[in-house]
């Protein structure tokens, strides 16, 4: 049964209006309030077939204001690699120690990244990895050697994105603490990145709806339209 909070919420949402960025952000920050700092995320239908191969929406973007979540950073590399993770922030570092955890439930991390030398031994790791959406792959930058700049990114704000089974893409974009220009910036980032992945041979529409919501809220309906023109300036 929903709260009376999430009653009162829905109550303040004209369910036959789309609404613009600003004021949909604005009737998010009006919701009754919360005990705890809530995510904001965006929630995204789109116009593809998950199951072609050219139309696999999965990447990363770096959000101009952060996520307003302090991420643990988890790294296999060795060497100098493993010296440089360290130095740039990593919560862990090492190889063959931290498989073995994972495989034995051990799962405090928000992260991962590895250098792609050592992706045989990662691979192992796919079925605890790859559910959670956090097996390393190249295009979202979690397989390379810079590993300085990956954890600079994931420390600073970056979010990846996988399209699920029904087409449907779920993203976070900041906090509900977060100015509303900041959350406009950071909203517009995501859907400018999204825009950007359109299939070249999709036929039709693309993204089919927007909304946003926080943690304990209900969503709110965005227009389409208005929004995907702003994100392109």
């Amino acid at each position: 049964m929903a709260s009376k909070r999430y009653r009162e919420a829905y109550e303040m949402i004209d369910k036959q209006k789309k609404y613009g960025l600003d004021e949909g952000i604005k009737l998010l920050k009006n919701f009754p309030k919360t005990k705890f700092d809530e995510t904001i995320e965006i929630h995204m239908n789109l116009g593809v077939d998950p199951r072609k191969a050219d139309q696999q929406i999965r990447n990363s973007v770096v959000l101009p204001h952060g996520s307003g979540k302090k991420l643990k950073v988890l790294v296999f590399a060795e060497g100098e690699k493993a010296d440089e993770a360290k130095e740039a922030g990593a919560d862990y570092v090492g190889v063959d120690e931290f498989v073995e955890k994972i495989q034995s439930g051990w799962m405090e991390f928000d992260v991962v990244i590895t250098t792609p030398n050592l992706m045989g031994k990662i691979g192992r790791l796919g079925r605890v990895l790859g559910p959670r959406g956090l097996m390393p792959n190249p295009k979202d930058g979690t397989v390379t050697m810079d590993i300085k700049k990956a954890i600079e990114d994931s420390k600073g704000g970056k979010v990846t994105y996988r399209i699920d089974k029904f087409s449907n893409l779920h993203i976070m974009a900041g906090k509900l603490s977060f100015e509303v220009e900041k959350l406009k910036e950071n909203i517009l980032t995501v859907i400018s990145a999204i825009l950007r992945e359109r299939p070249a041979a999709l036929k039709g529409i693309f993204i089919k709806s927007i909304s946003i919501t926080s943690t304990m809220g209900p969503g709110i309906k965005l227009d389409v339209g208005t929004v995907s023109l702003e994100a392109k300036k």
